[in-house]
């Protein structure tokens, strides 16, 4: 994997229309006018600060160094637009760690396909590169869009939980479940 001083981390996925790379300190006011816009974020308790999104950026590279993937920077490949962050954490769901796929996308590019398009390769990411069995998608029961990622994906709904004092379906997928 290469890294370019115009495109700031390490580079992870060449997709389509989109690279992921690392997030780095350098990417805070990109991630911040995602993070921090209310529209964006109705689906979480509430908007990150600028200070909840350093600690966001933060969250990530410790799970690049403990998992080897974590969430990373969305970057449009025709003119190195920042488009948001997509990727694998870790997330503890009803006592079991799982690791789920996840995105943020910049409002003025939405219902472009590019979660989707994101959001398939670090699904191939992690049955392929990591070697994990099980995707989850969480997902607020009112977010029909992110629910449509999910199926997309090839994901159906697992189970119901609560999170954050909100009830969220968890999508899975199983890396058998796409293989022929």
């Amino acid at each position: 994997m290469k890294s370019t001083a115009s495109t700031g981390g390490r580079i992870v996925l060449y997709v389509k229309r989109l690279l992921l790379r690392e997030l780095t300190t350098d990417d805070i006011d990109d991630l911040y006018a995602i993070l921090g816009d209310p529209e964006t974020m109705r689906f979480y308790p509430e908007p990150k600060t600028r200070q909840g999104t350093a600690d966001w950026i933060a969250w990530c590279r410790r799970s690049y160094e403990r998992h080897g993937f974590g969430l990373w920077a969305m970057i449009l490949e025709e003119n190195g637009e920042f488009a948001g962050d997509c990727g694998l954490t870790v997330q503890n769901v009803d006592g079991e760690d799982l690791v789920e796929v996840g995105y943020h996308v910049k409002r003025s590019l939405w219902r472009q396909g590019l979660a989707t398009e994101a959001a398939a390769a670090c699904r191939d990411y992690a049955f392929d590169a990591c070697g994990l069995d099980r995707l989850i998608a969480l997902v607020r029961v009112e977010n029909e869009p992110s629910a449509g990622v999910a199926r997309n994906l090839g994901m159906t709904v697992w189970k119901e939980t609560m999170r954050a004092g909100y009830r969220h379906l968890v999508f899975s997928v199983r890396a058998a479940d796409l293989r022929p």
